[in-house]
């Protein structure tokens, strides 16, 4: 007797499911659980990171997080009015940024304000200046490409009825379209946050006293302890995780009320 479409799909995802099976018990079957225990899960070395991880290493990243994100929101509101801005020199000097950092690996704009910089000029920011500059600069350049697109999105007969009760063009801007365009961008301005949470890791690149290591230079040092294994870059990224995750979460949580907002409207 043939099978229907539906029990030919039923089919297919229980043989799916079955071979998922096979290679799980294959994979616990072949590992060595007793190497992988002392090198990558070691108990003794994760009490060791305990509570310098979280309390200099998760502190620092969320504070380089949090500073690259109040540049990178700031500029990327003013490069995309400049973006959308009548006036063409405006527009054009956006462009050339937004293109230039948007370009540029995260990388060479941290060599750059750690190095490049004071050596050209003779200049020396303190370290969290440079990282924040370095973080919002890059960040500015997508958010403000976040934003443009959610100011386009508000509907223009939003703008027209605040000019025409006399409000003026900056006003009606600031009161009514860019409001409405933070609640339309959320989900990705959200995810631009854990994107900040992961470039906040190249700050290693600066050489920063102990007290100033994120996660990754924090894992990093941790493994070349004798012994350590890869345990310490492991706490590092759980630690990542618990910053990354619940960001995650929050970004699907505005894209469900946007989409049920947009359903409704």
């Amino acid at each position: 007797m043939a099978m229907t479409l539906r029990q030919k799909q039923a089919a297919g995802r229980y043989a799916q499911y079955a071979l998922l099976a096979v290679l799980a018990l294959v994979l616990i079957l072949v590992a060595d659980w007793q190497t992988l225990s002392r090198a990558v899960f070691n108990p003794e070395i994760i009490a060791q990171q305990f509570p310098q991880v979280i309390t200099v290493a998760l502190k620092n990243t969320l504070i380089y997080t949090l500073l690259g994100f109040i540049v990178g929101l700031t500029g990327g509101i003013i490069l995309a009015l400049m973006k959308l801005s009548s006036i063409a020199p405006y527009r054009w000097l956006a462009t050339l940024y937004i293109e230039l950092f948007r370009g540029l690996p995260a990388l060479v704009v941290f060599l750059a304000f750690g190095y490049g910089i004071p050596l050209a000029f003779g200049v020396r920011f303190n370290s969290y200046v440079t990282v924040m500059l370095a973080l919002g600069l890059v960040a500015a350049a997508y958010i403000s490409e976040v934003l443009r697109a959610g100011i386009q999105a508000v509907p223009k007969g939003q703008l027209e009825a605040a000019r025409s009760l006399g409000m003026s063009h900056s006003r009606a801007m600031v009161t009514i379209v860019i409001p409405q365009a933070f609640r339309i961008v959320l989900p990705p301005l959200t995810n631009e946050v854990i994107l900040l949470t992961k470039d906040s890791s190249l700050v290693y690149l600066l050489g920063m006293s102990v007290t100033q290591y994120e996660l990754a230079k924090f894992g990093r040092e941790g493994i070349s302890a004798s012994g350590a294994g890869l345990t310490p870059l492991v706490v590092a990224g759980f630690c990542y995780l618990i910053i990354t995750v619940p960001l995650g979460q929050l970004a699907r949580t505005f894209e469900k009320r946007t989409n049920s907002r947009s359903r409704a409207s």
